[in-house]
């Protein structure tokens, strides 16, 4: 396994190594010993996710409150996704960067993505499958969310998708609402960098 620090501090990039064969291929998409010592942390596991979306569909950009915060391992085991982690600690040398990877069923890559950092992802191809685990469970009143297309934060999602068409870009009625990076700021919303 092979791994990259992101520009934002706290989220990494893993890529496994496959062994293909006649019978498909086999890998490892998460390695405690590598992970703890590329992060300097272990991994919690409280919740296991997985999401399936339809070409254009963009979530995200989401964050827990600090404490506890959420982190995420998050891999796409079917299709392709634009995954981006956004620094919205406030205080923090990073804030209101984003870094991006692509996650896809080719290279088979991980990101990690600590606590206080927003993460979003924007599907390529019809019934991408992100999967993801976490540290801590959903709660309901400590989850919440920042504008993905906002301006001030300038995300270059995809304009096309991994077939070369045109994306038209979804988001849920809840991510549509999401305050910008400054109104959530105003607001007391963003987790501290000192948290």
């Amino acid at each position: 396994m092979t791994l990259r620090e992101l520009t934002v501090s706290g989220a990494y990039e893993f890529t496994p190594r496959q062994w293909p064969d006649d019978r498909g291929v086999f890998l490892e998409w998460f390695q405690a010993g590598p992970f703890e010592a590329a992060t300097g942390r272990t991994l919690d596991l409280a919740q296991a996710n997985c999401s399936v979306s339809a070409a254009g569909v963009l979530r995200g950009i989401h964050f827990s409150d600090v404490p506890p915060g959420q982190a995420k391992y998050v891999t796409c085991t079917r299709g392709a996704v634009w995954d981006v982690v956004v620094d919205l600690r406030v205080g923090s040398p990073g804030f209101g960067q984003w870094d991006a990877v692509l996650l896809d069923d080719v290279d088979r890559r991980a990101v990690f993505v600590t606590e206080g950092l927003g993460h979003g992802f924007l599907s390529l191809e019809d019934n991408s499958t992100v999967v993801y685990l976490c540290s801590t469970g959903y709660n309901p009143t400590a989850e919440h969310g920042v504008d993905p297309l906002d301006p001030d934060i300038d995300i270059a999602w995809p304009t096309v998708g991994r077939d070369g068409q045109p994306l038209v870009t979804r988001l849920s009625d809840k991510d549509r609402a999401a305050p910008g990076l400054r109104e959530a700021r105003a607001g007391g919303l963003l987790p501290r960098a000192d948290e």
